[in-house]
């Protein structure tokens, strides 16, 4: 049976605990594995104070849920659950969240991670630094480092 898959893309705040519960709601009987990935906002030892993202609607979506099909074809996951922020990002807000049940750890686990990996290389969001001192800084620039990590997923 192919995963239930669930994309979101938003503009409100990540409210990681209720979206834990809800998720977990909706695990099956089966499910003995819960994995997930929360990744926030970082000041970058203080020099941030938010993050500005921007994505193509729908686009985004799409693209989010192709990768967590790919994910579901590599494990036996049963769910994949993604969201991730648009908008102004404030230091330590959830940016995105990310879910994946499977009857075994290592599928969830690898599930979560394979997702993360594309998202960060694959997925159309671009980010802009918001500085501490109150001005806008320069759109952040691809890191070769993501793909090589997603690179690594080819082998």
């Amino acid at each position: 049976m192919p995963a239930s898959i669930q994309v979101s893309v938003t503009d409100q705040p990540i409210k990681t605990i209720d979206a834990y519960s809800a998720f977990e709601a909706q695990c099956g009987d089966d499910d003995g594995a819960i994995a997930h990935f929360c990744g926030r906002c970082r000041s970058e030892d203080g020099a941030l104070r938010a993050l500005e993202l921007e994505h193509y609607p729908g686009m985004a979506e799409a693209q989010i849920e192709a990768i967590c099909k790919s994910a579901s074809q590599k494990w036996p996951i049963s769910r994949i659950e993604v969201t991730h922020r648009f908008g102004l990002v404030n230091v330590g807000e959830p940016i995105v969240l990310v879910f994946a049940s499977s009857a075994h750890r290592e599928a969830a686990l690898a599930g979560v991670q394979f997702v993360m990996d594309f998202l960060k290389t694959d997925a159309p969001f671009w980010k802009r630094e918001h500085l501490a001192d109150g001005s806008k800084g320069e759109w952040v620039a691809a890191k070769s480092r993501d793909e090589q990590v997603r690179d690594r997923w080819d082998s």
